[in-house]
């Protein structure tokens, strides 16, 4: 059975802890709040380019590996980019992620499946799979940025021209909710141009007598790099607000047990302490009398 001071000292710890949690939590809430902010301004700005960029490969005959329409059953080797955190305290965020990345690769069956880490968690969880790991990029969270993008997509793009990738998945936690971020799996390359993809209004505006100052190659090369790096760095503002918002309620749920385990060790210390003081009483007056 327990002593007073050691339910004393788990009294304390848990007390500890729960500020811990609490500090952890508001951490998560203010930097959740500055990545919304990002997102917010770069969701519309990302979708635009990705459209100019297939209004100018449609409007010109030009060629480029990464424009080889290929369907689903023609891809047989691809690389796959895992955005996950670095850290963990964040609940089932980067469990979520992995076991939806393991159970792609085992649907889709890829004679070659290559894997680029972005996040050391998910490097950890395939390191001991037997899946083929390219490289790997830490400290997202404190250096994020656009520079940092562009340098990750440069050197995607560099692999995906060396390797000769059939195809160049993605797969992250897009942020919808703080509760419940949404799992996505996009595909990169090869490039899909079908008029389905294009909106209504697109379709409407859409022509192919455009005017280039510069050389459609030029423009369509610069145009690449920065799709590249903003679909980058998109996709790793809304990993990072994901990761933010589920710290955030793993950190809330965590300071609701610590008050509950607390108030369970206060009751039960205030038993033991009760009965001590009582167990006191009846040896002094036991002793009293017996002087009598």
């Amino acid at each position: 059975m327990s002593s007073l001071k050691e339910i004393k000292n788990r009294i304390d710890s848990v007390k500890n802890t729960g500020q811990m949690t609490k500090a952890m939590k508001m951490v998560s809430a203010a930097r959740l709040r500055s990545a919304q902010s990002r997102i917010l301004n770069l969701r519309g700005y990302a979708n635009n380019l990705e459209e100019l960029l297939k209004d100018v490969i449609l409007s010109q005959k030009i060629t480029h590996p990464f424009f080889e329409q290929k369907k689903q059953e023609e891809l047989h080797k691809i690389l796959i980019v895992i955005l996950t955190s670095d850290r963990g305290l964040c609940g089932a965020f980067n469990g979520n992620i992995c076991r939806f990345t393991e159970e792609f690769l085992k649907k889709e069956k890829y004679s070659v499946q290559d894997l680029f880490f972005i996040g050391k968690k998910g490097y950890d969880y395939f390191k001991f799979r037997a899946y083929s790991s390219q490289d790997l990029i830490l400290n997202l969270v404190k250096e994020n940025s656009y520079p940092l993008s562009a340098k990750i997509a440069k050197q995607l793009m560099d692999k995906i021209l060396l390797e000769n990738y059939d195809g160049v998945f993605i797969i992250y936690n897009e942020f919808k909710t703080v509760i419940t971020p949404r799992i996505v799996c996009e595909r990169f390359l090869p490039f899909d141009l079908s008029s389905e993809r294009l909106s209504k209004t697109r379709q409407d505006l859409f022509s192919r007598d455009i005017l280039f100052e510069v050389s459609p190659q030029e423009l369509l090369d610069n145009l690449l790099e920065r799709y590249f790096s903003v679909q980058i760095y998109r996709s790793l503002c809304e990993n990072i607000a994901a990761e933010h918002g589920s710290r955030m309620a793993a950190m809330e749920n965590a300071t609701k047990n610590a008050e509950e385990v607390g108030k369970t060790l206060n009751l039960k210390y205030n038993k033991m302490r009760q009965s001590s003081i009582t167990t006191e009483l009846i040896e002094i007056v036991s002793g009293a009398e017996s002087l009598k």
